[in-house]
């Protein structure tokens, strides 16, 4: 069986978009490992123009997949200018979690940001989301203050400058120990099709 390599950010929208592509890949037995790329490398406040982009391209991303916006997100977190976007916190949250539960996580930390609004990167958002996945905080708290985020950060940037990927997400597909880049952009709003591209 393949493994799907997915380069992603947990708060970039075509991620969340891909997020359905991912999943069914996962449901048909294909191992995914994520590298996380770190997007917004600090606390990063947006203006109004950077904002109403977001929302244009999420409008879109709802259109083409399905993937749902709520309101609590659309008009609360996106508009509010003190909401700060920060990828480090999000992806630690994926590395002081058990490797089975990196992306039930990565779902959990998407539909806390972009359906219900909540701030994704504050420490007790990320420890309740953990809990819900059975992770106590006694166990999760201490990862994520451990977490190897810049490393892994690293690596990940390291891989992408290698293959020459522009930017999230990045596909690839590792059989026999050889990877190699897997399109997707066709297959937004299509999983079958990806799996399908994955396994042939």
């Amino acid at each position: 069986m393949p493994i799907l390599h997915y380069i992603h950010d947990p708060l970039c929208g075509w991620c969340y978009a891909a997020s359905p592509l991912v999943e069914a890949a996962a449901a048909a037995g294909i191992a995914v490992r994520l590298h996380g790329g770190g997007l917004w490398d600090s606390p990063t406040a947006l203006p109004p123009a950077k904002r109403a982009m977001i929302a244009q391209a999420d409008a879109r991303i709802a259109a083409m997949t399905g993937q749902p916006f709520g309101e609590a997100y659309l008009q609360g977190l996106l508009r509010d200018p003190a909401t700060r976007f920060h990828s480090r916190p999000t992806i630690a949250a994926l590395l002081a979690v058990p490797e089975a539960q990196a992306l039930p996580m990565l779902r959990a930390i998407q539909r806390a940001h972009y359906v219900e609004g909540q701030r994704v990167i504050e420490t007790p958002v990320l420890a309740r989301l953990a809990e819900g996945l059975g992770v106590a905080p006694a166990e999760f708290l201490p990862a994520l203050e451990a977490a190897p985020v810049d490393r892994h950060i690293e690596t990940t940037r390291g891989l992408m400058q290698r293959i020459g990927a522009g930017g999230f997400p990045t596909f690839l597909v590792e059989r026999d120990g050889v990877a190699r880049p897997l399109p997707h952009q066709d297959c937004y709003g299509n999983p079958a099709l990806f799996v399908q591209r994955i396994l042939n």
